[in-house]
């Protein structure tokens, strides 16, 4: 059997010089909306409180200048707070291993407690109780 020879067909499109215009337009005026919605929500999302350098940038007088706080002390708060936490983590640690808190009945409790379910009332009620 001779293979069948392929048809090929015509397309004709024709297009209104009206309808292209109006086709354009509404492109562009979807294009619009997308773009102002878009930046609405990024100003949504942003925040007026994370605009307010941009702000004082551009308005120096409407908006109070304040110093920015000093890196070197929130790194050193950091850091007490890390040494605080690491010294009750030893406290705690000790507390466990303690063979004289075998017998405290109040202790194992907290101590249980904390095991099962840490929080910082546990916490502190095994360092109140366990010493």
């Amino acid at each position: 059997m001779p293979a069948r020879p392929i048809a090929r067909r015509r397309l004709s499109v024709t297009l209104s010089p009206l309808s292209l215009i109006g086709c354009i337009a509404l492109g562009l005026w979807f294009g619009f909306v997308a773009i102002a919605l878009t930046c609405w929500l990024i100003y949504r999302a942003a925040g007026p409180a994370s605009l307010a350098p941009v702000a004082a940038l551009l308005h120096p007088t409407t908006l109070p200048s304040t110093p920015p706080p000093a890196p070197s002390n929130v790194m050193f708060e950091q850091y007490q707070q890390n040494l605080y936490q690491h010294e009750q983590q030893q406290r705690l640690e000790q507390a466990r291993d303690s063979n004289r808190n075998l017998a405290n009945p109040t202790c194992q409790f907290w101590l249980q407690q904390d095991q099962n379910a840490p929080t910082d009332k546990s916490r502190a009620n095994v360092l109140r109780f366990c010493n």
